[in-house]
C-alpha cells in the first residue's frame, strides 16, 4: 500500500463518481490526510456522501466555492463535460499546479489548454481501480518537473499498477488493452456459462462454476512468479482434456489469437476517433 501520509499537495478530485470514488478510496486508506482532500461533485451519490460523512472531507457541490489555488487537480468528469466543469477552475491553477486526468479520450493538447498553466498528465485506469487492483496507462507533458512525475505516480499507484509511456498514441492502445479488458474477460464467463449449460448444466452451477473458475486463474497468475504461457502449459496435459479445448482456441486462423488482435484493434481505433 503506498503511504500518503506525508504526501506534500492538497488534492482536489473534481467528480466523485465510480473511478474518482476508487482514486479517493485509495487515497484515504494509503494515510492521505483529511485535511488534504477536498472533492468537487454537484450531485454526490450516497456512497460518496458517506464516505465524506465517514471521514470529514471537504464535499463541495460547486467548483465556485474552492478557494486559493489549487495544487493538484485530478479530473474524473465525463469526458463530454470536462471543459465545462475544468472553466471556473481555470483561475486557480498556477504553473506550480498539477493536473491528472483521468477522462477517456482527453488528449495532452485539450488538457494543456484546459488547465494552463498548470502541468498535465493524462491517464486512462480501469475498473479494477474499484478493488485496489487497477492497471493505469499514463503520460506526462513534455517537460514536466520528475517531482511533479513521481507525485502523480504515487496517487495513480494507490488502486493498483501504473504504466508510464512516452508517445501519446499508446494510450489508444492501453485504452483498448487495459482500460477495456475487464469487459472481455467478464464477457468470457458469460460464454463458459452458457457452454456448460450447452452441456447439460443447469444455469446456477454453470454460471457459479464459470466465475470462480476465472477468479481464481487470475489470483493464480497475481499470486506466481510465472508468465501466462507457463500456467497455462502446467495444467494442460499432453493429448489430454485442455490440449483439446486449447487446439481450437490456439488456432491461428480462427482460434482466440486472432481474434483478440482483431477486438483490441477496434478498441484502439476507436478510441482514436473519439479523441
Amino acid at each position: 500500500m503506498t503511504n500518503l501520509s506525508d504526501f506534500p499537495l492538497k488534492v482536489t478530485l473534481l467528480g466523485g463518481g465510480n473511478m474518482g470514488r476508487a482514486m479517493l478510496e485509495g487515497w484515504l486508506q494509503g494515510g492521505l490526510p483529511v485535511e488534504k482532500v477536498r472533492v468537487i461533485d454537484p450531485a454526490p451519490s450516497d456512497d460518496l456522501q458517506r464516505l465524506a460523512d465517514t471521514h470529514a472531507f471537504d464535499l463541495l457541490s460547486a467548483a465556485t466555492d474552492i478557494s486559493g489555488a489549487i495544487e493538484c487537480l485530478v479530473i474524473a468528469v465525463k469526458p463530454q463535460i470536462a471543459e465545462a466543469a475544468l472553466a471556473p477552475l481555470r483561475d486557480r491553477l498556477t504553473q506550480d499546479s498539477l493536473a491528472i486526468s483521468l477522462a477517456a479520450g482527453k488528449t495532452l493538447a485539450f488538457l494543456s489548454e484546459q488547465c494552463a498553466p498548470a502541468k498535465v498528465v493524462r491517464t486512462i485506469p480501469n475498473t479494477p481501480a474499484l478493488v485496489g487492483r487497477g492497471a493505469t496507462g499514463a503520460i506526462a507533458q513534455s517537460g514536466m518537473d520528475p517531482e511533479q512525475k513521481r507525485l502523480a505516480d504515487t496517487l495513480l499507484s494507490t488502486v493498483g499498477l501504473t504504466v508510464w509511456v512516452e508517445e501519446e498514441a499508446q494510450i489508444d492502445a492501453i485504452t483498448a488493452l487495459s482500460g477495456s479488458g475487464p469487459a472481455y474477460l467478464f464477457h468470457m464467463v458469460e460464454a463458459m456459462a452458457r457452454a456448460g449449460e450447452a452441456l447439460g448444466l443447469d444455469a446456477g452451477t454453470s454460471k457459479t462454476l464459470a466465475r470462480a473458475t476465472v477468479e481464481g486463474a487470475g489470483e493464480l497468475l497475481h499470486r506466481s512468479p510465472d508468465d501466462a504461457a507457463t500456467l497455462r502449459q502446467n495444467v494442460t496435459s499432453p493429448g489430454g482434456t485442455t490440449a483439446a479445448a486449447l487446439q481450437l482456441l490456439m488456432d491461428d486462423k480462427n482460434g482466440l489469437p486472432p481474434l483478440m488482435e482483431r477486438v483490441i484493434k477496434a478498441a484502439r481505433d476507436r478510441s482514436e476517433e473519439l479523441a
